[in-house]
């Protein structure tokens, strides 16, 4: 593995301490290494996931659960010590973060669960949850004075480096499957990139990003690749607590819900999650660790295969499933995913596509949230789990829509079915309320 150390004047952040394999837990000093550890198994990937360590001691000593409660700027930017960036002025000029927690009172009826929370992702710039991976993808590739950006996506991922970068003047290359959807694309070519659509699988245009960025310098976003993009991501677990807090009206200023619920592909934003709610609990600024729910389809089930047999990396599938957010054969970052769900006491959960596209309606429809198939997964997981009796009633649970529908319009459009064509008449309104077409 072609391992970079020159940082090109790269200053990291002053809190980072260290970088740890999670397979072999080699320690490396901040910018001896790029992305991966070089160390190899027999039983999976050629490399080893690297984790970022923090001086959790001076990062308490410079914000505190109050001061980020209180600071004006509800971006990640607010963030910025537990990040892997010298200050929230690195970030690119697009603020990335701060949705809302919602309360959603007609789905918790609808489900029976009077503490279920939304936390709707789809409302970042790109719409999509990715936003805050790539905010730091943009903001430390610009420290590098690296020439271009470029990752693998079947969209979010890419959509979300396109608008970051296009903020901050950076160029971009993107890697997408040539089965990606078309409003996908079209964000990515309106934004600027280039945009390269692979004639394979995700698996197969992650594999060529890897190997142009190796050859010609550029920056790698790719997601359970670069170990900074969980960094990123976990600042979704830090807004969680303070929202919960402040709308529970609760004691201290951060609150961890029971329960999490998530959909998985890859496996970096659930490992995100998982070291968000770490760094609170290892500050002291939660008092317990929520279970954590990762959600696949029956069409796309390698780490829920894994989580169930026990195995440390999963073994590959060939991915069929209709949300193309989470459709992987083979998991990038298969240690942090089982380990959010393993650590915490939480589950995988398997759904099959038409549960996942039948979620859309009632998030829609009772929550006022348009997820697009990935992001209605983790809603269908929940309904699964409350089947199972994985879950209880009084418990305090957030379900995470990781991107807008507006993503996957055809996907809606299957399960909400189509307009009524009528003549510009009262005539054609009055017969249609006649035949109790338009009752709800």
């Amino acid at each position: 593995m072609d391992q970079r150390s020159a940082r090109f004047g790269f200053v990291e952040s002053r809190f980072v301490k260290t970088l740890r394999c999670l397979r072999c837990g080699q320690q490396y000093a901040p910018g001896a290494i790029e992305y991966v550890c070089p160390c190899r198994s027999n039983r999976g990937s050629d490399w080893g996931t690297l984790d970022v360590e923090y001086d959790y001691a001076a990062i308490a000593q410079t914000i505190t659960p109050e001061r980020l409660r209180l600071d004006a700027d509800t971006s990640i930017g607010r963030f910025w010590p537990l990040l892997p960036i010298s200050g929230r002025q690195s970030l690119p000029p697009l603020p990335v973060g701060g949705t809302p927690l919602l309360s959603v009172p007609r789905l918790r009826l609808e489900t029976g669960l009077p503490n279920l929370w939304i936390k709707d992702d789809g409302r970042n710039p790109s719409a999509s949850f990715k936003d805050r991976a790539s905010a730091i993808a943009v903001a430390r590739a610009q420290a590098e004075s690296r020439p271009i950006v470029a990752t693998a996506s079947t969209g979010n991922a890419a959509a979300a480096l396109a608008a970051l970068a296009a903020a901050a003047g950076q160029r971009t290359v993107i890697f997408v499957p040539r089965s990606a959807p078309p409003a996908k694309i079209a964000q990515l070519l309106v934004y600027g990139s280039i945009v390269l659509a692979v004639n394979g699988s995700y698996d197969d245009a992650f594999d060529l990003c890897t190997e142009a960025c190796l050859e010609f310098g550029w920056y790698n976003r790719s997601t359970g690749y670069n170990p900074y993009m969980t960094e990123g991501k976990k600042t979704v677990s830090y807004e969680i607590a303070l929202q919960l807090a402040e709308q529970t009206e609760a004691k201290a200023p951060m609150k961890a819900p029971d329960a999490v619920f998530v959909s998985v592909g890859d496996g970096c934003i659930i490992g995100g999650v998982h070291k968000g709610f770490k760094d609170l609990l290892t500050l002291g600024w939660i008092d317990r660790m929520p279970r954590l729910f990762g959600v696949q389809s029956t069409r796309s089930p390698a780490l829920y295969n894994a989580w169930r047999s026990g195995a440390e990396i999963p073994e590959p599938v060939r991915s069929a499933t209709r949300a193309d957010s989470i459709s992987v054969d083979a998991p990038r970052d298969p240690v942090k995913a089982l380990n959010a769900v393993r650590q915490t006491g939480g589950a995988f959960v398997l759904v099959e596509d038409e549960a996942i596209l039948q979620a859309i309606l009632p998030l829609a429809q009772f929550g006022a949230v348009f997820a697009e198939p990935a992001g209605a997964a983790a809603y269908a997981g929940l309904l699964q789990a409350c089947r199972d009796g994985s879950v209880h009633k009084d418990e305090t649970i957030v379900v995470i829509n990781t991107g807008s529908g507006l993503k996957d319009v055809r996907a809606a459009m299957e399960v909400a079915g189509a307009a009524h064509a009528i003549e510009p008449s009262l005539a054609a309104v009055r017969n249609l309320l006649e035949q109790g077409a338009l009752s709800t």
